[in-house]
């Protein structure tokens, strides 16, 4: 019988190691990690490139309206380099429970199929919340360059093989995806200068050292308005409200085309399925607030705001679409 008590109470012991108290109730400790208050503290949004992009845009508002839901303050930081991969894999490694990264078209869909080998499993090492928001490719001009539209720059392009550059934000980057699906199916030959993120890219591009750029809406529009870029056409399906007078690529002379950038809210695999849950009806809300939706209505941008689960689809369709995208076009890294 002694032993018998003794044997009770070293396991009685042990338990209490590895579970935690709740309610009265012993539960392990990872189920009590998932029903303590989530978030305890502020929430780290990496972004993975320089400021004064789409993607700068983007972030701030989610995460403006997103403090205000979760009741803790989400704070960006970026964090460029390597095409977006230095933050990736820094997010990948993360097992605070309290940093994101904004999801991208070019680190979720693109570079998986771009680079060699990547310290981290873009689809294993990572789990996607919810799409943020979509945002059009605007294909613009420094006033200077003699083309008024599309075919009239097309035609100026193909006159003048090799003579024309267009810069982007880096190698993989939006705007270098939308330039290279355009020079595909306009089989143009003009030169990519790429740089160090938009910012920098879009400073040369008003001084006149670049000819060309395809850029998300909220960059340029105010830009377009002011008249120091020609706006010659948009990657939407259809016109922008915002920029009415100005063609979509479909409509002169490429039917079908489309080109949107995209960004969302993606967690380290090692965040806990309650926070991702919880996370996922927050963000949408936030995303979805008046305040937010006319924030990146103004720059054209859509507010999306749905489900982990299809999140994950749409992720998976864009890895197909930008696999055969970058194998045609022979995108390397820098």
């Amino acid at each position: 019988m002694a032993d018998r008590r003794l044997l009770l109470q070293s396991g009685l012991a042990a338990a209490a190691v590895t579970t935690g108290l709740t309610g009265g109730l012993l539960l392990p400790r990872s189920a009590a990690a998932q029903s303590a208050p989530w978030p305890s503290r502020s929430v780290r949004l990496v972004v993975p490139f320089a400021p004064g992009g789409s993607s700068e845009i983007v972030a701030r508002a989610t995460a403006v309206e997103l403090s205000k839901t979760l009741g803790q303050t989400v704070y960006v930081e970026n964090k460029p380099g390597g095409g977006g991969n230095i933050a990736m894999g820094e997010v990948a490694r993360a097992d605070d429970q309290h940093t994101l990264i904004l999801g991208h078209i070019g680190t979720l869909a693109v570079n998986p199929f771009i680079y060699d080998k990547l310290p981290f499993d873009t689809n294993r090492d990572f789990r996607q919340v919810t799409l943020l928001a979509k945002v059009p490719s605007l294909y613009v001009l420094h006033p200077e360059v003699p083309a008024r539209d599309l075919k009239e720059f097309v035609a100026l392009v193909r006159g003048k093989p090799g003579r024309l550059n267009y810069g982007s934000a880096g190698n993989g980057s939006a705007g270098h995806l939308a330039f290279e699906y355009l020079k595909m199916v306009g089989n143009l030959f003009i030169l990519h200068v790429p740089y160090r993120g938009t910012g920098p890219q879009l400073t040369d591009l008003l001084a006149g050292r670049l000819d060309a750029a395809a850029v998300g809406a909220p960059t340029v529009i105010q830009h377009i308005k002011a008249g120091k870029l020609r706006c010659i056409a948009t990657g939407s399906k259809e016109r922008l409200p915002q920029l009415p007078e100005v063609p979509t690529v479909a409509e002169q002379g490429f039917p079908g085309f489309e080109m949107t950038q995209w960004y969302g809210l993606t967690a380290p695999a090692t965040m806990a399925q309650a926070h991702i849950d919880k996370l996922a009806i927050e963000a949408a809300k936030a995303i979805r607030s008046v305040s937010a939706r006319e924030r990146l209505s103004a720059d054209a941008a859509e507010a999306v705001g749905n489900t982990p689960a299809q999140f994950a689809a749409f992720v998976a369709q864009e890895q197909q679409r930008w696999k055969a995208v970058v194998a045609r076009a022979k995108i390397k890294p820098d």
